[in-house]
């Protein structure tokens, strides 16, 4: 293992010492780390296997400003060496809907799959169906976190964004809908330690 190699966590550790973190250590992003965390990411459950996230990653530092602008000038945008952009887009599900159907499931499995989703949705207007979408993107939103973190990076979730502004920063239809914005690096700071309810203030067992 070479000093910029990172160790691999296993996904407890990567849990437990994930942070929020928005001063990273200013080198780009290993191209082959980034595919990874998007590749383990892009294994998240879905309902019906219908896989309603994509990704929009962005290293471009011009693009990165304009995002910045776009989230209210938080710097994080900038500071990071890369900013993946979780989103939604179910009418792209509805018109591809075949492609998530298992091979293994042939023919059938490819009808079975359109008369499902048609059922289910095209009675629907585009947000209707759109919120179940996000529903579905807000998984793999997670997923993307663990996985960085587990590669030995670190990440910080945003939701403070103008979305029709980031729509039109990166060319993204108007239905789309959005999980979050998570700049991804190094971390150059030990951000705040976790503050959590305990188990038993947030649970009920039956």
């Amino acid at each position: 293992m070479t000093a910029t190699t990172p160790k691999v966590l296993d996904v407890k550790e990567a849990i437990e010492t994930r942070r929020s973190i928005r001063k990273y250590v200013q080198e780009p992003m290993n191209q082959d780390d980034l595919h990874e965390i998007l590749r383990l990411a892009s294994l998240a459950p879905s309902a019906w296997n219908a896989q309603t996230w994509r990704f929009a990653v962005v290293q471009d530092a011009a693009i990165k400003q304009q995002l910045q602008d776009a989230a209210y000038g938080q710097g994080q945008v900038t500071n990071a060496p890369a900013v993946i952009v979780v989103y939604s887009d179910m009418e792209d599900t509805l018109q591809t809907v075949e492609e998530t159907a298992h091979p293994g499931m042939g023919e059938q499995g490819r009808e079975g799959q359109r008369k499902t989703f048609d059922g289910a949705f095209g009675s629907q207007d585009v947000a209707q169906r759109g919120q179940w979408g996000l529903s579905q993107a807000n998984i793999a939103f997670g997923f993307v976190m663990i996985a960085a973190r587990g590669l030995g990076y670190d990440t910080v979730p945003m939701l403070g964004f103008q979305p029709d502004k980031v729509k039109e920063i990166l060319g993204l239809p108007e239905h789309v809908q959005f999980a979050g914005l998570l700049p991804v690096g190094k971390r150059a700071e030990d951000g705040f330690p976790h503050h959590r309810h305990s188990v038993e203030r947030i649970t009920k067992f039956y």
